[in-house]
């Protein structure tokens, strides 16, 4: 596999060795041995999948405190462009969000340190999206950022007419007026 390092410590993109023949592909999606190896030390404890159609924006959502999350995340069908936000107080890239395209054809993962808020869009008709998370979902602990927040600027790539968002995700604060503590 190759490890891509991104302009935000800590913030990985992976693409996995992918064996193609005349039956379609095989790859791996997780090793733990070869994650430690490549410097990815969370130990996942749940997987999560969600099924999104074109337009479908989610996030930016986090979790607060003792109950912070790192990711490993992946799509199975479809593509989406996956984004993440530098949360940590004190990164010299706090604001700073980077993206990457991820789909059934590059097979690539984006690896999620705790202090991040995450989102992704979808550019498919469909999108099957997966993700491994370190710590279990806390409904208690969950917090976002308004996706639209024009001091991040976000590209998406879904024009705002054909994007699809929950209530929820509508109504996140800016970054600006969000406390954090991770």
């Amino acid at each position: 596999m190759n490890i891509i390092e991104t302009p935000i410590e800590g913030l990985l993109v992976i693409e996995p060795d992918v064996f193609r023949d005349s039956r379609g592909f095989f790859c791996e999606t997780y090793n733990e041995a070869r994650y430690k190896a490549a410097g990815i030390l969370s130990d996942f404890v749940q997987d999560n999948m969600s099924m999104s159609s074109y337009g479908v924006v989610r996030g930016l959502h986090f979790q607060k405190g003792d109950w912070s999350q790192a990711k490993l995340v992946s799509c199975a069908v479809g593509c989406v462009l996956d984004v993440a936000v530098d949360l940590r107080k004190g990164s010299p890239t706090y604001g700073q969000w980077y993206s990457v395209e991820i789909n059934d054809e590059n097979h690539r993962q984006l690896y999620i340190p705790r202090g991040f808020a995450h989102g992704f869009s979808v550019m498919s008709e469909k999108a099957l999206f997966t993700y491994k998370c370190d710590r279990l979902f806390h409904k208690e602990s969950e917090g976002g950022i308004l996706l639209s927040d024009s001091d991040l600027a976000i590209d998406w790539r879904v024009p705002v007419a054909d994007r699809i968002l929950s209530d929820k995700d509508r109504q996140y604060p800016l970054l600006r007026d969000t406390r954090i503590e991770f």
